[in-house]
Order: C-alpha cells, then structure tokens, then sequence
C-alpha cells in the first residue's frame, strides 16, 4: 500500500495555497512518513525537526505505534517531548526515555465496546484473529500473527482478554487490534466500519490486513485538536504529514497538510499538498521551506 506514485517536490506546491497563519506547530506520522524504511531518522530530518523548535514551531509526533515502541524517536525530542501515540489514545511524555514514558492523556476504549467490537467482526469476517494494546501491556489470541517483535503478556481468546477479571483489567485499553489473514486489507476496512458502527473508531496503518480500534471519537486528529487547544493553536496554525488511512483525519484538521510521496491513495485525497516520500526525507523538505519562508 505504500507504492511511490508521481510525486510533486514540496519545493514547488502550485496546487497548495499558502498558509493563511505562520505555523505553530508541526504533526508529523512515524512510520512511512518520518522514518525511513528501516525505521531510521536521517540526519536531514533530526537537523530539519531542531531548527523548526529552535525557531518556536512545535512538534508533535502523531502515531499508531504504542508509547513502547517510541524508542525509534526519543532521543530526538525537542521543547516539550510529547507525542500522541496509538492513533490518538494516549499522549506521552518521551522525556523520561524508553521504558520511562508518562502517561499525560489516556482516551481508553472501553472493555463493553471493545467486546461488541470483536463479536461483530467475528460474525461479519469470520476468522479474524484479536490482539489487545493496554497502556503498559500487550495481549493476544493464540491464532494472532506474530507481527511485532515482542512477546504477549497472555494468550487467550479476546473475549477472555477482555473480561472483568482478565490479566492487567485494573489497566486502560488503548485500541484492539484485528487480523485477517485472506481479506483486502480496505475491503477488511470497509467490513469492520460497516459492521461496528459507531461503537468505535476503526482504522489502518499497515500493508497486510490489519485493522486498529479505537474508543468513539479517539483519532489522531481528535487528540491533536484536544493538545492544540490546550495551547491556543488553530488548525489553521498546523501543518500536517502522514501516508496511510490513519492519518486521513488528521490530515482533514490540520490547515496545511502533506502527503508522502508513497501515501496510500485515500491520503493523496485527503491533504492539501503532497511531497516527496519518507525514504526521500519528504517531511525535512517541507519543513526546510516553511523555515526559509520566515527569513
């Protein structure tokens, strides 16, 4: 799903209006849009990410990854240090380093949705697979793919993991994760929102058939409307980068908003402007121009 396209350098974006606002703050994706294929930050990019805190833009990292896996980035946070983590359920503070995260914010998924959720994919895709993401634990079916490198605090069936006295029940749900090993993944897509309504958030992130679920209303794009208020920022004062189906809202909200070069079609869509991709250092190159712009 991350297949290069005709891409458009952001040095030049005739099709993208200027911001109306100077830019405050900059909600950049991870995986696919910051990071390079092999999960690196090049040095363009830390060098590009310094000089935009150094000149008082913000950044925020917006992920689906959970705040365990931000390791990858932690060593290049700036200002603040907070990053928006597992599609908008929680905020972290990446100060404390890998292992030391806190927990600003949680938007939890509720254990009752969260189990009309897997009944309903069950009878709608039957042979979907379950995996559940808490704050400090993760948790997963016995037919669930080892898709991460880690091993499950637990293995059972969702329902088990997901009931009152479970394993880590005193402990938030951030999203469920669902796998199905033959459908499309945005056919998957389209089944799962169809079928669980509005009793969570359903999105994607990765090439194979993976759906994340998510409390009602919990997106990347909520969460960073909820942090850029708490400081007075407008959306018209943010500019946005992502590359999969995840970002889509986040991508809607922000002013001014960027897809990579190797965005899935559903992102191209969505923002306002498009750049080159993350194996090309495509966030670097945006953020280059705005700060050559305010010279």
């Amino acid at each position: 799903m991350r297949e290069n396209g005709p891409v458009t350098s952001a040095t030049r974006q005739p099709e993208t209006p200027a911001a109306a606002l100077p830019p405050r703050l900059i909600a950049t994706d991870l995986d696919g849009t910051l990071l390079r294929d092999d999960k690196s930050v090049s040095e363009r990019t830390i060098a590009a990410l310094a000089a935009a805190e150094e000149a008082g833009i913000e950044v925020f990292f917006v992920t689906g990854r959970p705040a365990r896996w931000m390791d990858v980035v932690s060593d290049h946070v700036h200002g603040h240090g907070l990053a928006i983590c597992g599609n908008g359920a929680a905020v972290v503070d990446l100060h404390g380093g890998p292992g030391a995260h806190r927990f600003v914010k949680v938007r939890e998924l509720a254990r009752e949705n969260a189990l009309d959720a897997v009944r309903l994919l069950r009878e709608a895709a039957p042979g979907t697979v379950f995996a559940v993401e808490q704050t400090y634990g993760f948790y997963q079916e016995p037919a669930y793919p080892k898709l991460h490198m880690e091993i499950p605090d637990n293995l059972a069936p969702a329902e088990r993991l997901l009931a009152p006295d479970a394993p880590g029940a005193g402990e938030p749900v951030l999203k469920i994760l669902a796998f199905h090993h033959e459908l499309d993944p945005d056919a998957f897509l389209t089944v799962a929102r169809r079928a669980v309504g509005d009793r969570a958030t359903i999105t994607r992130s990765s090439p194979s058939a993976l759906l994340e679920i998510s409390g009602p209303g919990v997106s990347k794009a909520s969460t960073l409307e909820l942090c850029c208020a708490e400081r007075g920022i407008s959306p018209e004062e943010v500019v946005a980068f992502g590359d999969m189906p995840n970002d889509v809202e986040m991508l809607t909200w922000a002013g001014t908003s960027y897809a990579m070069g190797n965005a899935h079609p559903a992102v191209i869509a969505a923002a306002s402007g498009r750049t080159v991709a993350n194996n090309e250092d495509g966030v670097a190159v945006v953020i280059e121009k705005i700060l050559a712009e305010r010279l």
